[in-house]
This record gives structure tokens, sequence and C-alpha cells, in this order.
């Protein structure tokens, strides 16, 4: 038998302390107890809000494995089942429900743009719908004019933000500047792509919004012309004939109607638009000036129209259209971009000298190249042009190089049509190197930040590599070797879990000879500890079987080289993050990762599935290598 004990804090969070369990406790082999507190509180505290009553509350309460057998129907009996290992068919669902909570701090920007798109459309459309300036129009219009005006606030709103996430310089200012980017943030820049692409999916959803209502704006203005439409609308629909007024409908007759239309779909001819037919496309929506508003009370002389000529107290209402606004909204986005590519252009006429050129058997080629004035951090990257290859084409590049080499250097591996046409102009495919002045001209822009640049910043860091995806390591394991060598170099970081996933044996020719040179020099610095790497071969024919098994007790492995043996096969990522969870219980552990996006999902939700819900126990938080 077994109980428990709440104490209240006030609020309605109750702490809950574990007496006794249950001998089996199957169920919650994989969890800690003080993960499935944490989770009381968080529900305790939810329940409170509610005005629930706290199922646990009371003096001692003993709990029998019976209460499993029957349905629970509060979340605090759950937990309390929980707690003492009973078993319930639901217990997953809460635990997901956990991590869910989780994630969503990890998208706070998405959460904040989506939020504020919303808060911009109701109060725009709330502000339509209910100011006296447009009780006129909506008379004639309806709540579409609320629709149009609510999807242009967000349309002008989206169209300032599209920039941004594509200014390459600003977001690795932004990144650099840790004093005001913490761990979090970082993360979120690193996704200013997707940011980018979400942002334009809310353009072009506002932008459908905002024609499809303008166009049943625009049917209702012609109704609003016949005489059904009742004597109000067509009083209003009749103004702006005469030279002192102003019109609200700016489709003037059913003749208008059908010019307009017919210029519309015939687009050969729209450039015959008369002005009139401006205007209306222009300014589709007009509302009351705010002088006409002090001396026609709309309220009052909505309901005698027919009175507006000849009564003091109701003269003739004047309209006006809004004033421009978009360009408010645009205006900085574009300053900010027009310099990005001012930067981007003056980087472009810089002289770039290539130093070495390197062809590896497995198709990859290694330039070594200078640049006056560069500077570069490990794990960053550049984007490269080639103008003899194509103008227009810009491609991003790892670099792979550290930054204590006074070069800079980058692995091009032939994927495509520009890969395979630069590995042909720098002669990859020729017996005989050419003179590297004889070489094509290469244009450089960057250096830019990366995910992978954070790994300095963790206590432990584990960097999982697939195939080419390697690349960034590179410069990064290149970057600790340098700072090894220095023993003025303080180190934040104590730990280093090196993957790497590759099919390709021939792949490991040019990043094999880095490991061994990182390894014999943590071994004569009493480092050994410091790096441990793990290379997985996933693929491989029947004579490279055969000479595996044969070598298969060296003290040397027989593909790499090295001392740490090559595993074979596809890595058991759930073995893996277990033993990293159990190897360091109360650390924050950065996971980076290179690779397809198959495998980036598989590691993500790995980081997830191994977090601890208790903010004290390991955290892993996951950043992917993005361009």
């Amino acid at each position: 038998m077994s109980g428990i004990r709440p104490w209240g804090l006030g609020n309605g969070v109750v702490l809950v302390a574990v007496v006794g369990q249950q001998s089996s406790c199957q169920s919650l082999s994989g969890w800690r107890r003080w993960d499935l507190v944490v989770l009381l509180l968080l529900l305790s505290q939810e329940s409170a809000m509610a005005g629930d009553q706290p199922a646990c509350d009371g003096e001692w309460r003993e709990i029998s494995p019976c209460l499993a057998q029957r349905e629970v129907k509060k979340k605090h009996e759950l937990i309390c089942c929980l707690l003492l290992g009973a078993q319930t068919p639901i217990d997953q669902k809460l635990v997901y429900r956990l991590l869910t909570i989780k994630q969503l701090k990890g998208k706070s920007i998405w959460l904040v743009w989506l939020g504020l798109n919303f808060y911009l459309f109701i109060d725009t459309f709330h502000w339509y719908e209910d100011e006296d300036a447009y009780i006129y129009t909506r008379i004639m219009l309806g709540s579409t004019l609320a629709w149009a005006r609510a999807s242009a606030t967000c349309l002008n709103f989206n169209c300032m933000l599209i920039l941004l996430p594509v200014s390459r310089n600003l977001i690795s200012f932004l990144r650099g500047a840790s004093i005001c980017c913490g761990g979090a943030l970082r993360r979120q820049l690193d996704k200013n792509i997707m940011f980018h692409k979400m942002v334009a999916h809310g353009i072009a959803v506002n932008t459908t919004i905002h024609i499809v209502a303008h166009l049943i704006n625009i049917e209702r203005y012609h109704t609003s012309q016949s005489k059904e439409a009742g004597e109000l609308r067509n009083k209003l629909s009749g103004l702006g004939k005469s030279p002192n007024e102003s019109y609200l409908n700016p489709i003037r007759t059913y003749e208008m109607h059908k010019l307009l239309f017919s210029s519309l779909k015939k687009t050969k001819q729209m450039s015959g638009l008369n002005d009139m037919n401006a205007k209306v496309l222009i300014q589709l929506v007009r509302g009351q000036t705010p002088q006409s508003l002090l001396r026609h009370n709309v309220t009052y002389c909505k309901d005698r129209y027919w009175e507006w000529e000849n009564a003091t107290q109701c003269p003739l209402p004047q309209f006006s259209g809004n004033k421009p606004v978009a360009w408010k909204w645009v205006l900085s986005p574009m300053v900010l971009y027009i310099c990005e590519r001012i930067v981007r252009f003056w980087r472009f006429h810089q002289e770039v000298v290539i130093t070495k050129v390197v062809t590896h058997s497995s198709g990859v080629l290694e330039l070594h190249m200078k640049k006056r004035d560069f500077k570069m951090g490990p794990g960053q990257y550049i984007f490269l042009q080639c103008p003899s290859v194509s103008q227009l084409e810009w491609h991003p590049f790892t670099l792979t190089s550290a930054p204590e080499e006074d070069f800079f250097s980058v692995h091009i591996r032939v994927t495509g049509d520009w890969t395979a046409a630069v590995f042909k102009a720098f002669g990859a495919e020729e017996r005989a190197f050419k003179e590297l002045w004889t070489l094509p001209r290469l244009a450089v822009d960057g250096p830019y930040g990366s995910a992978t640049t954070d790994v300095f910043h963790y206590r432990v860091s584990v960097c999982i590599a697939a195939g080419i995806g390697v690349t960034p390591f590179a410069s990064i394991l290149k970057s600790m070797w340098y700072k090894c060598c220095n023993l003025n170099t303080a180190l934040v970081l104590q730990k280093v879990y090196f993957y790497w996933i590759c099919r390709d044996p021939s792949a490991f020719e040019w990043f094999a000879d880095l490991l061994f040179h990182l390894e014999t020099k943590m071994a004569e610095k009493g480092k050994n500890y410091f790096l441990s790497y793990h290379i997985f071969l996933t693929g491989w024919d029947e004579s490279q079987a055969t000479h595996i098994a044969l070598h298969y007790d060296d003290k040397i492995d027989v593909i790499t080289g090295l001392r740490q043996k090559t595993c074979y096969g596809r890595p058991n990522w759930d073995n893996e993050f277990k033993k990293l969870a159990e190897n360091h219980p109360s650390n924050s552990i950065g996971v980076f990762f290179c690779g397809p996006k198959t495998l980036s999902k598989i590691i993500q939700k790995m980081c997830n599935s191994y977090s601890s819900v208790d903010p004290r126990g390991v955290q892993f938080h996951y950043n992917k290598e993005s361009f």
C-alpha cells in the first residue's frame, strides 16, 4: 500500500510527496518521479484556474492498484496513479501533452508572428465594423469592407517582414550579438528561411482574402445603383454629381461597371483605362471626413436622407479616401535590404586568391582561398559564385578551415549541373592540374553564422553528420585542435561526441587525417576523454566486407586508420541518447546536426523524448544546419 501527502502552496498549486510506491512500476520505468511531480504541479495550477478541487487534497490517502482498473475522470487522480506506478491507458497522452507544451516554447517567434497577425486582423476588422466614419460605406458594402481592410493591414505587416529573414548580414549580426541574443533566440534565427516561407504564405492568404473581398465590394457598389438596392443606397450612390459634392460609390453607372470589367478582362488594353477607372482601382473604400462628421450626425441623419439637401442639421455628407500607408510599413525594411544588397555587391568585387586545389577520390573538390579582411568563425558558411559558369547563381558552402589558419577552404561535392561545371572548370577531371593563375575567378559573399557556431557555448556538445554534412564539423574540430594546442585558451566546452554516418568508404579519405591528428593531440595532452567519435559505414560491397572481416581484430581500423573502430550499419539513436542522458544527468547538451531532412526529424524527436521535464535535469537543445 502507498500514500501521498499534499501541501497547499497557494494559488491552487498542490505539492505532492511520494511516500511509497508499488512494487510493479512497469509503465514508469523510463520516467523519474520528479518529472511526474512537475507534471502534477502544472496540471494542478491549470485545474485551480478552472475552479476544480484537487482530487488528492486531504490527509494521508491510500491508493491501491485497483484505482487503475476503474475510469479515472480527474487529472489529479490520474497523476496520483502515475506517481504510484499504477498502469493507466492514457498516461502516454499526458506525457505527450507535456512534451508538446515544451516544444511550443521553442517556437516562440512563430507564435508571436501568428498572434500579431490575428491581433491586427481582429483589431482592424472591429474598427471598420464600429467606426462612425464608415457607417454609410458599410450600408453599401456590408462586412466585406472590414474583411478587405483587415486583410490589407495583415498584408502590410507581412510585406514589412518578408525581406528581413533573407537579409543574411542582418541575421549574422544578430547571431553574433551575444548580449541581446540568447541561445533560444539564436536557434530561432537559424530558421530564417522557414520563417521567410511562412511569411510568404501569410502574404498569399491575405492577398487572396483582400482580392475576393474587393471583387465582392465592386459588385455591391454596382448593385447599389439599381432600384432594388433601396432608397438610401440609391441616394448614397447618386452623391458626387454636383461640383460641391464628393462621391461614395466609385461605380457611377451600369455602363461604367461593364467598361471596368471589360478592361480588366482584356489585359492587352489595360493601358487604355481612363482616369475614372484608375480611381476605382485605387480608392474602392471611402469614408466620411472628420469635418463632415461634426456637421452631419450619422446616427440621426441616416434615417432622414430625404432632408439632406434642405435641413441644416443634416447637410450632405462629404467623403474622402484613405491616405496611402503601405509605404510606411515597407520603407525601413526596404532601406535595410538595399544596404544588404550594397554590401553583397561590394563583396562580389573583392579579389579572391585561390592558393590550392585538391581533388579527392570521392568526387570532392577542395579549394583553399585568401581574401583581404576575411574573418570567420568555426562552423560558418559562405556563398560562392563562379562567373565563368553562371553570372547569376550563388551557392552556399560550409567553411572547412579553422579561424586560426591563414586561409579559408571549402569542400565541393559534385551533386548537380553547377557543381559539375565548377569541378570541370578547375581541371579536377584532368590528370595535370592547371596553373593557379589560369583558374576561373571566384566571388565570395560571407562569412555568415550558422547553428554549428554555438558548439563552444555548451559544456557538452553532440555533433551528428551524414555524408558531406560533415563539412561544418571539420572547421569546428580543427578549431578544437588549435585551442587545445594553445594553453592560454579557456574552453567552456568540456566534452564532445561526434557521429558521422557515411555510405561511401572513400568519403573518409580527406576527413580521416583530421581525426587522426586530433586523436593524437588529445592523447599527448592527456585529454582522451574530451572527444568521443563514432563513425558508421552504411554501404559496402562483398570485397570490402571480406577485407573488413579479415582485419577486424587489428588495433587500427582498416578503413579510417584510426584507433576508434568503424561501426557498420546505422546507429541505434534510442540507445545513444539514453547513454548521453545517463552520462550527463543534469547538463544542457547542444545537439548539432547537418544532413538529410529524414534523419533530422529522427534526431529532433530523440532530443524531445530524452529531455527531462525537470528543468534541473538533462536538456537536449536541437540545432540544425540550414542555408
